[in-house]
């Protein structure tokens, strides 16, 4: 508990309390990459570099709930490698709900969807609103399948687009197929989702059989964000 207190006081500070960016190199060697997982229906590809445990969900705590700049640059990064060489002709998000948007004063998927998009070159705009008040945490997973309702800001808008959905974290994959399947219906000829990250299955078991969304992983190369360097 007071490692993420000094996280969110301290926007300098690593989850566990030492002075670094966004992760110390000691936390940075206990990330995980992101689980081999179904790709959402109505979603092409899906890509993410890290599971949602240890450092990391304790980094999307700092930025989802306190808007550390730092922790969204270093997921920003790594994003981009995950996603690597792949053309897109917008970038959008998935809008949390106006209730947590008016507490936090921002939305965290968007700040990400920008920054990745800024990173790539992408355009980036935003493409779909919640169309209620429901959200995805605290919901039992039979609750999460049922996924959030979205719609078109501009109806038809999507003709022929290639189209990056960001979120933060995905763990049914329920948000990211109801927001694909918007944005499918407006006219786009493909769907990629990105996310920061996934969260494992119980246990960590692998799914049988199925297309499985990509890791850094993935790759030969392995990935050490800038902000987790030895000094």
């Amino acid at each position: 508990m007071r490692s993420r207190w000094s996280s969110l006081l301290f926007p300098g500070a690593c989850p566990c309390g030492r002075r670094a960016e966004a992760l110390c190199p000691s936390c940075a060697a206990l990330v995980r990459p992101a689980p081999r997982l179904p790709i959402p229906p109505g979603v092409d590809s899906w890509w993410a570099p890290f599971a949602y445990d240890g450092p990391v969900r304790e980094l999307l705590a700092r930025f989802k709930y306190a808007n550390r700049r730092s922790a969204r640059d270093w997921l920003a990064e790594a994003m981009e490698t995950a996603l690597g060489a792949i053309p897109v002709d917008v970038v959008t998000w998935v809008p949390t709900t106006l209730e947590h948007r008016r507490a936090r004063g921002f939305d965290q998927a968007e700040l990400l969807a920008r920054a990745v998009a800024h990173r790539c070159g992408f355009p980036v705009r935003a493409e779909l609103t919640r169309a209620d008040g429901r959200h995805q945490t605290g919901l039992s997973r039979s609750e999460r399948l049922v996924g959030p309702t979205f719609t078109l800001v501009v109806p038809h808008s999507l003709a022929g687009r290639r189209v990056l959905v960001v979120d933060d974290v995905s763990t049914s994959g329920a948000t990211l197929s109801a927001a694909a399947r918007v944005v499918r219906a407006g006219g786009a000829s493909w769907v990629g989702a990105l996310t920061a990250a996934r969260t494992p299955r119980p246990g960590g078991s692998a799914p049988r059989s199925g297309r499985t969304a990509r890791s850094v992983a993935d790759s030969p190369a392995v990935y050490s964000p800038r902000g987790s360097a030895s000094p």
